[in-house]
C-alpha cells in the first residue's frame, strides 16, 4: 500500500490521512464542489474533484470514484463511514480492478446489509435474538398475526434500513395498518426496498456494541464494548467505554459473542456488532455494521491502539497486531458529536461561516487524555448538504466519575461561534444527575428533553 484514496469527507477523511501519514502512505482526497476548501482536502497530499455538492453526484458517485483512483495512481480505497462505506459495488469494484479495499470483503458486507439475513446468521453463530419475525413473507395479513405472536409493544424495521430510518414503534393492534405502511413508504424512498421485519420492543433498553477486528488469516478478535445508549432520534449523541454496570461475565459473554459471528461470515477488518441490553441485563443481537464507526475513538483511548492502523495492515494482508488475551481496558472514556444544529429549535441544522473555532488541543495527561477529531476550521462554511457533525470531542480517564468532569471542563473551554451548536446541550446531558448516576437507556434524551433544553446553557432565540 503506497497511495490510499480516501473516499470520504469531513473530520475521518483527516483522520484516516492522518495516521496514514504516519505510515508514510501517500493520501488523496476527493472533494465536491462545495469542499473546494474544505479541511479534509488540505490534509492530504493530493486532491481531486469529484462532482457537484449533491453527494449523489459526488461522494456516492462509483464511477467517478473509481476513475480517480486510476487517474491518481492509488492502489487502496478506505470509504471511511457513512456514504459508501458499506457499499457491496465500491467493493466489488475494487476487487475486479485490484485495489486494495480497506474493509471487509463483498460477501460480509452482503451477509450483513439485508437484517433479516444478518439476524438467521447471528442466530446460526449463537447470539440471542428479540423476538419476533425475521422471515421474507411480507403479506399483511401474515405481518399481523407475526405481530400478535410477537406480542407488544413491536419495533417496525425496514429490513434494509439503518440511521433510525423506516422504524415504527408500535404499541397495539389498532396501531399496527397504519405503522406498517408507513414504515414501509420510508423505506422504499430511503433504501429501494420495502420488506420489513418484527420485534418485541424493549422498554428502556440500553445500546452496546462491540467492536470487533478480524484478519485475511482467520483471527478474530473483539477490543471489548462502547455504551452508544445516550440518542436522538437514534442517532447516537454521546458514546462511552466501558459500557456501565455491565459485569465481567456479561463484557466477556458479549465479546465472544460478537466475535464468533464474525468469524463466521469470515470477517477481514474493523466491524462493529450492535446490541440491545434489557434492564435485567440479557442482549440481544441488533445488527453489524461492517465498516468502522464514528465512535472508534472511545476504543481507541482505552485500548492505547490506533485502529485505522489496523485496518490498514489487515487490509494489505497482515496478521491482527495483538491476540484476545493481549487487550485490555484502561480507564473510562467518554466522546460527544458536536453538531451544527438548533437544540431549541428542534435540532434544525445550523448553516452559515464558522467564525469562532476555540476547541481544546489534543493533550495527553498522566492520568487521561482529551482528543478533538475534527473536519472544519475557523472561517470554515457548513453547507447544508452533508451531516451536521462538525467535531467530537473525546475524554478518558481513571473513571467514570472522573471522566464526567473531564469532558465538562473540556466543553466549557470550547467556544464556537457563527453557527448555533449543541455544546451547551451536551453541557446539560453531563451535568443532568440521571446520567451521572449511570441511568442511561435509549430514551434518556426524549424522557428528559424539556429538563435538558432548560439547563442548555448555551440557548440562543435564532
Amino acid at each position: 500500500m503506497k497511495k490510499l484514496l480516501i473516499a470520504n469527507r469531513g473530520e475521518i477523511a483527516c483522520r484516516i490521512a492522518q495516521t496514514a501519514r504516519r505510515l508514510g502512505i501517500e493520501t488523496v482526497a476527493v472533494y465536491s464542489e462545495a469542499d473546494a476548501q474544505a479541511k479534509h482536502v488540505a490534509c492530504c497530499d493530493s486532491s481531486y474533484l469529484i462532482g457537484p455538492a449533491d453527494a449523489r453526484q459526488s461522494y456516492l458517485n462509483i464511477d467517478r470514484l473509481m476513475e480517480v483512483v486510476r487517474e491518481s495512481g492509488a492502489d487502496a480505497v478506505h470509504p471511511g463511514y457513512g456514504f459508501l462505506s458499506e457499499n457491496v459495488a465500491l467493493a466489488r469494484a475494487c476487487e475486479v480492478d485490484g485495489i486494495m479495499f480497506v474493509g471487509p470483503g463483498p460477501h460480509a458486507i452482503e451477509a450483513m446489509a439485508d437484517k433479516a439475513r444478518a439476524k438467521a446468521q447471528a442466530h446460526q453463530a449463537g447470539m440471542p435474538l428479540i423476538p419476533g419475525y425475521y422471515g421474507d413473507e411480507q403479506d399483511d395479513a401474515f405481518l399481523k398475526e407475526q405481530a400478535l405472536a410477537a406480542g407488544f409493544p413491536l419495533m417496525i424495521k425496514a429490513r434494509m434500513g439503518g440511521g433510525g430510518r423506516g422504524m415504527r414503534v408500535v404499541r397495539s393492534m389498532d396501531e399496527f395498518d397504519a405503522a406498517l405502511a408507513s414504515c414501509r413508504r420510508e423505506a422504499l424512498a430511503g433504501f429501494g426496498d420495502d420488506t420489513v421485519m418484527l420485534e418485541r420492543y424493549i422498554e428502556r433498553p440500553r445500546h452496546v456494541e462491540v467492536q470487533v477486528f478480524g484478519d485475511a488469516h482467520g483471527n478474530v478478535v473483539h477490543l471489548f464494548e462502547r455504551d452508544c445508549s445516550v440518542q436522538r432520534r437514534h442517532q447516537k449523541v454521546i458514546e462511552e467505554a466501558p459500557a456501565p454496570g455491565l459485569s465481567d461475565s456479561q463484557r466477556d459473554a458479549m465479546g465472544q459473542a460478537a466475535a464468533d459471528l464474525a468469524r463466521s461470515v469470515g470477517y477481514v477488518g474493523a466491524g462493529t456488532v450492535e446490541c440491545i441490553v434489557d434492564p435485567d441485563g440479557n442482549f440481544y443481537f441488533l445488527e453489524m455494521n461492517t465498516r468502522l464507526q464514528v465512535e472508534h475513538g472511545v476504543t481507541e483511548l482505552v485500548t492505547g491502539l490506533d485502529l485505522v492502523e489496523w485496518q490498514l495492515r489487515v487490509a494489505r494482508g497482515e496478521r491482527l497486531p495483538l491476540a484476545q488475551d493481549d487487550l485490555q481496558l484502561n480507564g473510562h472514556c467518554f466522546e460527544v458529536r458536536i453538531c451544527a444544529e438548533r437544540p431549541n429549535k428542534g435540532f434544525l441544522p445550523s448553516v452559515g461561516q464558522i467564525q469562532t473555532w476555540s476547541l481544546p488541543e489534543h493533550i495527553e495527561f498522566a492520568q487521561g487524555d482529551v482528543r478533538v477529531d475534527a473536519g472544519v476550521r475557523a472561517q470554515d462554511s457548513i453547507s447544508p448538504y452533508y451531516d451536521s457533525m462538525v467535531a467530537k470531542i473525546l475524554v478518558r480517564a481513571d473513571n467514570r466519575d472522573q471522566a464526567i468532569a473531564r469532558m465538562l471542563d473540556t466543553l466549557h473551554a470550547t467556544e464556537i461561534s457563527g453557527i448555533q451548536t449543541n455544546l451547551g446541550f451536551i453541557k446539560a446531558i453531563f451535568s443532568h444527575p440521571e446520567f451521572v448516576a449511570q441511568s442511561v437507556h435509549t430514551g434518556f434524551i426524549e424522557t428528559h428533553l424539556k429538563q435538558l433544553l432548560n439547563m442548555n446553557l448555551d440557548r440562543s432565540p435564532a
